[in-house]
């Protein structure tokens, strides 16, 4: 059975008005995604704002994660530019409960190719649990190509999958047809999920998951059943969704719906900041539509 199939969901970090992290927050959104569907927890994503926790924080997180998510798998995101660095910072980590490490590509130093694939390949000799592949080039300035991919899937049985957030269905579909049959090819974009699925991906790690996991992995689900017409319909009505919550980043898009939710303080930590009103009456409209 392919790892890390299904709906997996790119939590946030929920703050207070004094900048402090939210842990009844937290606690409310992991709740409703055990209850939700969701298949797989995602903790220090790119949403979850990790440039801006401290080390401790990251590690409080992780371990509330952990007491609170009544089961689910759980992958931890960690990454960086300096190969060494991530290895020592993998071998002090505490592995007991975490069952997938999420490696952003190197940013800002750009590495060529092959670069990435022994970056790569020396990740997977240093870690204990399975490692996700995540390529965003849109923020890290360098993408990892599909060949590379399917290389790295075929040299290391500990690379178990790939989140895909290129925004290309050309590299995406290619990765799907060449790489190995136990390789699961994940998307790193909801509004692509639906096409991904189509050529062979086996799910999501989802941003709308976070305030919507019930509509989000039951649209999964039904396309990894193969039921594309319910899955479709499903795709369409969420549509305006994630364009908005996009319209002015990640996760400020997000954290908006939350707070209309009730869920979370619409509180994000400098460099980031909450979307414009604007954005925010536009995203409770099409979520009242929603419901």
């Amino acid at each position: 059975m392919k790892r890390f199939t299904g709906a997996g969901v790119a939590m946030v970090t929920p703050f207070t008005k004094k900048n402090k992290i939210d842990f009844n927050g937290l606690e409310k959104i992991i709740d409703n995604q055990v209850n939700g569907g969701t298949d797989y927890l995602v903790a220090l994503g790119t949403t979850a704002e990790t440039p801006t926790l401290t080390a401790d924080e990251k590690q409080e997180i992780v371990n509330f994660v952990k007491q609170k998510s009544t089961g689910l798998p759980l992958v931890v995101g960690m990454g960086g530019n300096d190969t060494q660095k991530i290895i020592k910072r993998i071998s002090k980590f505490d592995f007991d409960g975490v069952d997938g490490l999420l490696m952003v590509t190197p940013y800002y130093n750009k590495p060529s190719q092959e670069g990435m694939f022994r970056h790569y390949i020396a990740i997977a000799k240093a870690s204990p649990v399975p490692v996700i592949l995540y390529n965003v080039p849109s923020r890290t300035g360098v993408n990892l190509k599909a060949d590379t991919v399917i290389k790295l899937a075929g040299e290391s049985d500990n690379i178990t999958a790939v989140k895909e957030a290129s925004g290309s269905l050309a590299q995406i579909t290619r990765i799907c047809k060449y790489a190995p049959d136990n390789f699961t090819v994940i998307s790193g974009d909801d509004a692509m999920t639906l096409p991904l699925i189509t050529m062979g991906g086996k799910g999501v790690i989802s941003v709308i998951a976070n305030a919507l996991p019930l509509k989000l992995s039951n649209l999964v689900h039904k396309a990894l059943e193969g039921n594309f017409n319910d899955a479709k319909n499903q795709h369409l009505e969420l549509l305006d969704l994630f364009k908005l919550l996009f319209k002015e980043g990640n996760p400020a898009g997000i954290k908006a719906l939350l707070n209309i939710q009730g869920i979370i303080e619409n509180e994000l930590r400098l460099p980031l900041c909450a979307v414009s009103s604007d954005t925010y009456k536009k995203i409770s409209k099409a979520y009242h539509k929603l419901m």
